[in-house]
């Protein structure tokens, strides 16, 4: 079962992240020929306090 684990920074859209996975998803069935039912994918929030950037935080750089 392809499995894949995206980080991104809070603040997207529900939108995007829905075109973030068919993307992902269309990616893992061409590269692999796996079945389109067995891939999974996972989006994870980042809150831009805990994202750091060239030693500071996102949330400090104003991002």
């Amino acid at each position: 079962m392809p499995f894949a684990q995206i980080y991104l920074m809070e603040g997207r859209t529900e939108e995007q992240k829905r075109a973030v996975i068919e993307r992902v998803t269309a990616a893992r069935v061409e590269a692999v020929g796996a079945p389109i039912v067995n891939v999974r994918v996972w989006i994870q929030d980042v809150p831009k306090e805990n994202w750091g950037i060239a030693g500071v935080s996102a949330k400090d750089l104003g991002r």
